[in-house]
């Protein structure tokens, strides 16, 4: 499904050159629960980037679902993410004026969907997180765990191969934490390919294979809990 080779990306500072990625050779295969794991300025918000389609290398190749991309215009790779990735951030990104129904709804106005359409997509996957009840409350009606629920209903919205999850724990408690990385297993139990960004040894545990980098480079690739 994935595949990174040699990919680099450099930052011009100056004078100075900073390479983000420094050579990354990745496979991540459709179904995998994955963690990508490293400290501050070790690449690992950068190869969400990358892998999101957010950002492209400087060299090397980017081949998602047996094309590359690495090429590709800014509008190629919207068009990529919109239809085959679902991002989940730390703090939820929600609109505050929107209620959790409209929240889930955008995503699908971009694809063009009826107002009918949206709303029965948008309730079928808030009710697949558990927020049936909750459709019509507005983020400040709704607590930490529930507002995360409502961001991964809106990144299930588009049915997406992909779930980019960046420290989708961060701005959570404890136990509301576990019961997010729950539900991302059950996705992944369903079906979706699962990656998550984080520093946190505790919840890259939680997945099948950790990748650690450092920087820039992967310093190990396991499917052992190791941290």
């Amino acid at each position: 499904m994935i595949t990174l080779e040699d990919a680099k990306k450099v930052y011009m500072m100056g004078d100075n050159i900073i390479k983000a990625l420094d050579g990354i050779t990745l496979n991540i295969e459709e179904g995998e629960f994955i963690a990508i794991v490293g400290p501050s300025g070790s690449g690992k918000s950068t190869l969400m980037n990358i892998i999101g389609c957010l950002d492209i290398i400087s060299s090397g190749k980017y081949i998602l679902d047996n094309i590359e991309i690495e090429n590709y215009s800014s509008n190629e790779l919207a068009d990529i993410r919109n239809k085959k990735i679902g991002f989940i951030f730390q703090q939820f990104n929600l609109l505050p004026n929107l209620t959790a129904l409209e929240n889930v709804e955008l995503p699908l106005l971009y694809r063009g969907y009826s107002n009918n359409k949206r709303k029965e997509i948008a309730k079928e996957v808030l009710k697949e997180v558990g927020l049936q009840d909750r459709i019509h409350h507005k983020p400040s009606e709704l607590s930490g765990g529930q507002q995360q629920r409502v961001s991964i209903a809106r990144a299930l919205a588009n049915n997406p191969a992909i779930i980019l999850a960046d420290e989708p724990t961060g701005a959570l408690d404890s136990k509301t934490g576990e019961e997010v990385i729950n539900l991302l297993r059950k996705l992944n139990e369903n079906g979706k390919t699962i990656i998550i960004i984080t520093h946190d040894s505790k919840i890259a545990n939680n997945t099948n294979r950790i990748i650690m980098l450092k920087d820039g480079t992967i310093e190990s690739d396991t499917k052992e809990s190791v941290l």
